[in-house]
């Protein structure tokens, strides 16, 4: 406890930083702790981080398929008010960020040592009928359109950020392919190198994830708490309130983010902004140390 409170404040005095500030600024650490605070989410979450890390032998990693299995169960069991905030939740610094990227445990549900072509990867999803249903949901609501103010068809952000989250645990799992705070690219584990005279329509359907404004749009909206009332058919939540509590809950939050020196010090530090302290900056360095 001695060397966390030293850590904390060596940290915050070292870089300038409000503690509260600093905290307030990772909501992907917010939505880990609304997700512990539900009984089916923290269940579903815990399930598919130890199924995702359990390590099968020293050449093999993890089981794709039962993490895959896990982590579809996750989204389609658990509300979207929790799973939405945990993959769409707006960053400003690299540590929650990388956060955010370690959602769905990518080393083993999206990650691989080589990137298939992204051609073969569709054929390959093409082949499940569940994936391939899934797949052309996202063609289907994610589709950019210019002629809608927010670049998505029928203006429905809900819509195309379901679609999203609908095909994580299959073959063409998306995710984030980076940890940069500045701008949002996803993308499938694939590229177009080896496509031939196939090269176009490869890249096209890449830039589907990795440039599509609609999607782009979506999550940037969601994060910012802008699109509650773009589409009248989508659920309204509170995109980026984390609920007060009074005692931070022990769950796996940073088995996903262990190399983020910004997470664990919010973790440790993160009481001071859940019980809405309105004291000066040394005061909150006091309760840091008497957590």
């Amino acid at each position: 406890m001695i060397l966390a409170n030293v850590f904390c404040l060596f940290f915050f005095l070292g870089t300038g930083a409000d503690p509260v500030v600093s905290a307030k600024s990772n909501h992907c650490l917010d939505a880990a702790k609304a997700c512990n605070l539900n009984d089916n989410c923290k269940k579903l979450r815990s399930s598919y981080i130890s199924i995702c890390n359990r390590e099968i032998s020293p050449t093999e990693r993890c089981n794709r398929r039962k993490c895959h299995k896990a982590l579809r169960q996750f989204f389609d069991r658990v509300p979207s008010e929790y799973t939405y905030r945990m993959l769409f939740c707006s960053c400003q610094d690299q540590a929650c960020a990388e956060r955010r990227r370690q959602t769905i445990l990518p080393s083993c549900s999206y990650e691989d040592k080589e990137k298939p072509n992204c051609l073969d990867l569709r054929g390959v999803c093409r082949t499940d009928h569940l994936c391939r249903s899934r797949l052309a949901d996202f063609h289907a609501n994610c589709r950019a359109s210019y002629q809608t103010v927010t670049s998505c068809p029928a203006d429905n952000y809900q819509a195309c950020l379901g679609s999203y989250a609908g095909m994580i645990g299959f073959d063409m799992t998306p995710n984030y392919v980076d940890s940069s705070p500045a701008g949002i690219v996803v993308s499938p584990w694939c590229s177009c190198r080896g496509s031939g005279n196939m090269e176009e329509e490869c890249e096209k359907f890449l830039r589907d994830f990795t440039e599509n404004p609609c999607l782009r749009n979506a999550i940037q909206a969601f994060g910012n708490g802008t699109d509650v009332n773009v589409s009248p058919k989508g659920p309204s939540f509170q995109a980026t309130q984390a609920p007060r509590v009074e005692k931070t809950p022990s769950l796996p939050d940073d088995l996903s983010d262990s190399t983020s020196l910004g997470t664990s010090v919010i973790t440790t530090c993160t009481s001071v902004q859940e019980q809405g302290l309105k004291a000066n900056n040394s005061k909150e360095l006091s309760m840091c140390f008497t957590e």
